[in-house]
């Protein structure tokens, strides 16, 4: 019986795990309070990393549809203007996109970007934070090298702490609607 019991709660727990949304407007993110899940992803040289060490400290996450949105790029610079503000706050500054290791290079280095992006190309941690949407899969193959199954994150920005609970979140199922920069430091230092 206690097998059986077992095995219920994990395929609960797939299930629950596996989210994507018809569209942008029905995600169901994680919110304040609850915290973000240990998931594996990859940095620019596409080595596996776990969220649980990526998110060890205090950190400004920004989830981002991929180095070739427009929104997103100007998003990613107004960050890097202020990042030394943000970790003067004693925060770290944290991108994750669906884009694979490759075109985080190509991000960090055509933007000279000094915080840390990461690669979600399969969709897992959007999936498991709640903010994965539906899309067609041909348009996110070239970015994704091939491993996108058919998603887009909604642009979010968390803010977490020390124990990866989030503290704030800004969300917008408009993507070109972003958090301005000099409103997240107000933010951060009213935490």
């Amino acid at each position: 019986m206690k097998n059986i019991f077992k095995t219920v709660i994990l395929l609960f727990s797939t299930v629950s795990f596996a989210q994507i949304a018809d569209k942008a407007e029905n995600v169901s993110p994680l919110l304040i309070g609850e915290k973000i899940p240990n998931v594996i992803l990859h940095d620019a040289d596409g080595k596996e990393v776990k969220t649980i060490d990526i998110f060890d400290k205090k950190t400004v996450l920004v989830v981002y549809r991929g180095g070739w949105c427009p929104y997103c790029n100007s998003q990613l610079a107004d960050m890097q203007e202020i990042e030394k503000n943000i970790v003067a706050l004693g925060y770290q500054v944290v991108a994750v996109s669906p884009d694979a290791p490759s075109f985080l290079k190509q991000t960090l280095d055509k933007k000279k970007l000094k915080y840390s992006l990461y690669s979600d190309s399969e969709g897992l941690f959007s999936q498991a934070v709640g903010i994965a949407f539906q899309r067609e899969k041909p348009k996110l193959d070239k970015y994704s090298e091939g491993k996108n199954p058919g998603f887009l994150p909604v642009p979010t920005v968390y803010v977490l702490n020390d124990k990866q609970e989030i503290e704030f979140m800004y969300i917008n199922p408009n993507y070109s609607t972003r958090l301005k920069g000099n409103v997240l430091l107000s933010i951060l230092k009213a935490l």
